[in-house]
C-alpha cells in the first residue's frame, strides 16, 4: 500500500500526505510547501509515507 501511496505523492503530493496522516498539521505543510514549489512538496510527502 506504501508503493501506491508514494506513486500518487508523486503526482499530487497533498494528497499522498492526506491519505497517510488525514487533515492534519503535516497536510497543511504539505500544501503551502506544494505552492512554493512542486519538488519540495513531493520531498516531504514521501518523508512523510517513508517515516511510518
Amino acid at each position: 500500500m506504501d508503493i501506491i501511496r508514494i506513486i500518487v505523492a508523486i503526482l499530487l503530493p497533498p494528497l499522498g500526505v492526506f491519505l497517510q496522516v488525514g487533515i492534519g498539521k503535516h497536510f497543511w505543510i504539505n500544501i503551502v510547501l506544494t505552492l512554493f514549489g512542486y519538488l519540495p512538496g513531493i520531498i516531504h510527502a514521501v518523508y512523510i509515507i517513508a517515516k511510518k
